[in-house]
């Protein structure tokens, strides 16, 4: 019996493996020097009250025999479905509730998606790029194309034209520049997929951290409809990282090789998956009222805080950066020339402060370094004041 080999082209260890163990290894060894961890975008917060309620209604519904719910609808809960499309219409896009598809987030579904598309589709992702899109490719034997997002195009790839793709990978707000394409930067992207007949798949699950006109969908630039793919999560818009919910967005026109993607799509999940349980669905549906936007509007303005206290001490500093505004992620450049990982040990061994090595995205990331906003008020500033001091 053979192993599939593919693995075999995999980096030896996750990004965020290495920095763990980094980090732990450090913190036994000088227990007196307590971290402020910064790497890992993993929310902090508790879950907003009107999701616990429902979560808490659910789990009752399940112990009466007159309420219980067993095996979900593969594609979620219709009022979970209704509730998500009414909240795509509050900012101005369409989209139907039979074109959702309840998940438990958006990490698993930018990796499994894939399977629906042949071995040898061609993929394209910009670099920096989540670890994700790249490894579950790898896995799969494909060939991966980059293009590059860099300072001189502000972390925001176009695409080139000379180049071919079947599979295109965006994230906007990106993790991990924090870099939001504009509405011009994504018709140029839905533009080119629809002339190569690619398909995107596009991760929005920053885009309720947007505050400016940037677009928060794929679908509110014009010709989406017919090469993307929306996924969404939970996670950053509700802290929902330990809870697990999201939702994937596939236009019943967007069809290839004489096969509608949905469809397709579907059967995947008949097959492989048994949906998202009852307690979480409900609670899914509860952030979307009213009460529930509110409350993760507060979670999320005070994640905002963090960043613009970081982007407050770059800038005094005058350190570059992106990211920050629409993103809970702000991407520095390294001072005095380091390296990523250079700039990592650095201020793990002088200040106790951990963050994640640009370089740990792709070629792009080197020399550059991400910090999250997930954190507390109190770890934010007092990281920040220690990087004034060390560097200023």
């Amino acid at each position: 019996m053979k192993i599939n080999h593919n693995f075999d082209n995999l980096v030896p260890n996750y990004l965020f493996a290495d920095i763990a163990k980094k980090s732990s290894e450090y913190a036994a060894a000088h227990p007196d020097k307590p971290l402020i961890r910064m790497g890992i975008g993993d929310v902090t917060l508790p879950l907003p009250k009107v999701a616990v309620d429902a979560l808490k209604k659910g789990a009752e519904d399940l112990a009466h025999k007159e309420s219980f719910k067993g095996y979900p609808d593969y594609e979620g809960y219709d009022f979970v479905r209704e509730a998500i499309s009414k909240y795509y219409a509050s900012f101005g896009v369409t989209v139907s509730a039979d074109e959702i598809l309840v998940t438990d987030g958006a990490k698993g579904d930018s990796a499994n998606l894939s399977e629906i598309f042949s071995q040898d589709s061609v993929v394209l992702v910009t670099d920096p790029v989540y670890p994700v899109y790249v490894d579950s490719n790898i896995m799969a034997g494909r060939k991966i194309l980059y293009a590059p997002s860099n300072e001189e195009n502000g972390f925001c790839a176009a695409p080139d034209e000379s180049v071919h793709a079947d599979l295109i990978y965006l994230c906007s707000p990106n993790n991990p520049t924090g870099a939001a394409f504009s509405k011009d930067q994504l018709k140029a992207w839905v533009d080119y997929a629809n002339k190569e007949d690619a398909v995107i798949i596009y991760d929005a699950a920053y885009e309720h951290f947007i505050v400016d006109d940037s677009p928060r969908s794929i679908f509110a630039i014009e010709g989406a409809r017919t090469c993307a793919i929306e996924i969404c999560s939970m996670s950053k818009t509700a802290g929902f990282t330990g809870t697990r919910g999201g939702y994937t967005v596939i236009p019943k026109e967007l069809v290839r090789d004489g096969h509608n993607i949905y469809d397709l799509w579907y059967r995947r999940l008949s097959t492989k998956y048994n949906g998202v349980s009852w307690p979480v669905q409900c609670a899914i549906a509860a952030i979307f009222s009213e009460q529930g936007m509110a409350e993760i509007d507060d979670n999320i303005n005070y994640y905002r805080e963090n960043a613009s206290t970081i982007m407050a001490t770059l800038d005094k500093l005058g350190i570059e950066y992106t990211g920050g505004k629409n993103s809970p992620y702000v991407w520095m450049k390294c001072p005095k020339g380091m390296g990523s990982w250079e700039f990592f040990d650095y201020i793990l061994e002088e200040i106790q402060v951990v963050g994640t090595p640009g370089e740990g995205f792709g070629d792009c990331g080197k020399g550059w370094f991400r910090f999250t906003s997930f954190g507390s008020h109190e770890n934010t500033v007092e990281a920040m004041k220690r990087m004034e001091k060390l560097l200023g």
